[in-house]
């Protein structure tokens, strides 16, 4: 497998839950481990909108129901300008160190307004960084571009193999 994965599927398969699976072990591991990822944001019992946290636990808001500006998905308006504050950031922190693994949770519609994203994320695919990210199913000319890299790994996550994921995934990046 590839030092740079890229985790896909249905949303709601469990890529997220994926991710934060590796972060924790990553993170007990010691290893040095920069990004972010996504999360639905629920107020009284519905989802209002979407979260970011980085590995850091530095948290924002991506997009909410109730914002009034910004680009829109669906019902959502998205705050770039606190996603690149956070998710951006962290990337450019990867960058600047040259090691370890990069987490991007995810490469998707809401992730591509920002064009400082779309700037940072080949750079750090083509570092000597070990990525691992989740990417849109659905066709996009930045995500599709991605996912045709030579160097990359895509692994289709379902909810009946996201349970054993983590530790393959775990496996390729604690030893490249």
């Amino acid at each position: 497998m590839a030092e740079r994965i890229l985790l896909t599927g249905a949303p709601g398969c469990g890529k997220t839950t994926v991710i934060r699976r590796v972060v924790e072990r990553l993170r007990a591991s010691g290893a040095p481990l920069f990004g972010f990822w996504t999360e639905d944001l629920r107020e009284r019992g519905r989802r209002a909108g979407f979260a970011m946290e980085t590995v850091e636990g530095k948290r924002g808001v991506l997009a909410h129901e109730d914002f009034k500006s910004g680009p829109r998905v669906s019902r959502y308006r998205v705050d770039v300008p606190a996603f690149e504050r956070l998710a951006v950031a962290e990337i450019e922190r990867a960058l600047a160190s040259a090691e370890g693994v990069l987490v991007v949770d995810e490469i998707g519609k809401m992730e591509l307004f920002s064009e400082a994203f779309q700037r940072a994320l080949p750079a750090a695919f083509d570092s000597p960084l070990r990525v691992l990210a989740t990417i849109m199913q659905k066709p996009n000319a930045f995500a599709d571009g991605i996912k045709a890299r030579k160097d990359v790994a895509i692994i289709v996550a379902t909810p009946a193999n996201r349970d054993a994921l983590a530790e393959e995934i775990l496996g390729t990046l604690m030893t490249a």
